[in-house]
């Protein structure tokens, strides 16, 4: 799941005074609304937005994507 946008949007819930299951349902239904995920995976459209992220804010932690490199799909 794009983290940027998940940390984004729980700022938002808690600028709204949003607490607990509240804020699980705002930040996950968003994501889900926009195509980011699909239930609890991630969709292409959400790698896609992380990717793009990663490459415009350029002085990130090296690391900050390594679950791309760490679990890799499956090819069939």
């Amino acid at each position: 799941m794009p983290k940027f946008l998940e940390e984004k949007l729980r700022a938002e819930a808690a600028a709204h005074g949003m607490r607990g299951r509240d804020v699980a349902h705002y930040v996950y239904g968003t994501m889900n609304n926009i195509g980011a995920m699909r239930g609890n995976k991630e969709t292409a459209k959400g790698a896609r937005m992380d990717a793009k992220h990663a490459a415009k804010s350029g002085g990130s932690h090296p690391l900050r994507n390594l679950r791309h490199y760490a679990h890799p799909k499956r090819s069939k």
